[in-house]
């Protein structure tokens, strides 16, 4: 299977200060993968650096083959976005901003219609086809973007903490949505504060810290790598211990003078980001 992203030693500074550093990741064609970052730890660059807003210090990065830096019009093709933001247009209606955004992609008239009208479809907006984007909710403006990003059907999907805001409920229906176009082919790079999330969708994980990346593969080894966890909880704070198995938690567990308030349970994908990073997981 060839690679839909690679990215080979990125560097990115800004006034002398390295942000991205020495980046090297590659996600093959078809793959769900997740990007994970603190704040300041270098996720939005790296994103702005594949989306062609932002040109790399050195290094290189290909899309589907094409070089990001020297042919960002070509490459641009490749890939849809779907922005943390709200970037439709607010005076139009769901089908206004599908239309706008095929014409940009100069999408033939006959074919437009067509495709705005399956997409309404996939993202089940048919019904809300002709609501200005102020009149629906939150988790209709995100499949109304989804929608929009998918306009000239590209190979490559950017999700950037795609469900930020939503009820559970919502943020499950878009889950969904987001599994049926990486099984019907779509390979997408996905950015998240929700570790749920992740673990929920994606088949590996990248975490990256102070520019670099500290930790990849899928969301079991990860958390394989601590094991179990010892939760005590104390009138100062809550502190968390690491074992490599059940007995070797029991076993300090039980030497406790007090183990009224202590929980074990097996690491998550959350355990393994703070004690990487020393941070809580949040958006940038």
């Amino acid at each position: 299977m060839s690679n839909m992203i690679e990215i080979s030693g990125l560097n990115k500074e800004y006034s002398g200060k390295r942000v991205v550093d020495g980046l090297d990741l590659c996600v093959p064609e078809g793959e769900l993968f997740g990007f994970l970052g603190p704040n300041g730890a270098g996720k939005t660059t790296t994103i702005r650096i594949l989306t062609t807003l932002t040109k790399p210090t050195s290094g290189s990065v290909l899309i589907n083959g094409i070089d990001v830096a020297r042919d960002a019009g070509k490459v641009k093709k490749e890939f849809g976005v779907v922005q943390q933001h709200l970037s439709l247009n607010r005076d139009l209606t769901i089908a206004e901003n599908l239309e706008l955004h095929a014409r940009l992609h100069h999408i033939p008239s006959a074919e437009r219609r067509k495709r705005i009208a399956d997409l309404l479809d996939y993202v089940d907006l048919s019904d809300h086809a002709g609501h200005l984007i102020d009149n629906v909710s939150g988790g209709m403006k995100r499949r109304a973007m989804i929608a929009r990003a998918l306009i000239h059907r590209p190979k490559l999907l950017f999700l950037d903490e795609p469900t930020v805001g939503l009820d559970a409920q919502t943020r499950r229906r878009v889950w969904d949505l987001i599994r049926r176009m990486n099984s019907e082919g779509a390979t997408v790079f996905l950015t998240t504060h929700y570790i749920e999330e992740a673990e929920a969708l994606c088949k590996r994980v990248g975490v990256i810290h102070h520019g670099r990346l500290i930790a990849l593969g899928s969301p079991l080894e990860l958390r394989q790598r601590l094991g179990m966890v010892a939760v005590e909880i104390q009138e100062n704070g809550t502190t968390y211990r690491y074992f490599p198995d059940r007995s070797s938690a029991t076993s300090f567990i039980q030497d406790l003078p007090n183990t009224e308030r202590v929980i074990m349970r097996q690491s998550n994908l959350e355990d393994v980001f703070i004690e990487l990073t020393g941070q809580k997981v949040m958006g940038d």
